[in-house]
């Protein structure tokens, strides 16, 4: 038995400075930022979020501007497991620490280790 549940809504931004697209998306949704340069290479910011909502990251990229989910987990091999059963197909392990994965609608997401202290509660037990 493992758990999962919606971690993260990562905006993937094509371009030279993350600090712009920060403050714009900052004053959007009306969210603090919480850390600029979250792995100290400028391509990673948070913003602020209540303990009961999805982080908001905002990283640097080299592909065109999205949004893709992160799907946090307790145990990572068996919710990419989980996941291939239903579709998905893996694409790249990243650092050592993620899965870029690939919904049969072509849609990309992020399998990762949990992300809060607190997990719960909003999780999905899966056998």
């Amino acid at each position: 038995m493992h758990h999962s549940k919606l971690s993260t809504l990562v905006l993937d931004c094509q371009c030279d400075d993350l600090r712009d697209a920060t403050a714009f998306w900052s004053a959007a949704l009306g969210k603090p930022i919480a850390k600029v340069n979250v792995e100290g290479d400028g391509n990673y910011a948070e913003l602020e979020t209540a303990d009961d909502e999805p982080l908001i990251l905002l990283q640097k990229v080299e592909h065109p501007s999205r949004v893709h989910l992160d799907i946090e987990t307790d145990d990572q091999d068996a919710e990419v497991a989980r996941l291939e059963k239903l579709g998905a197909k893996r694409i790249a392990y990243v650092r050592g620490r993620w899965w870029v994965m690939e919904a049969p609608s072509g849609h990309r997401f992020c399998i990762v280790h949990k992300q809060r202290k607190a997990f719960g509660p909003h999780l999905n037990r899966w056998d």
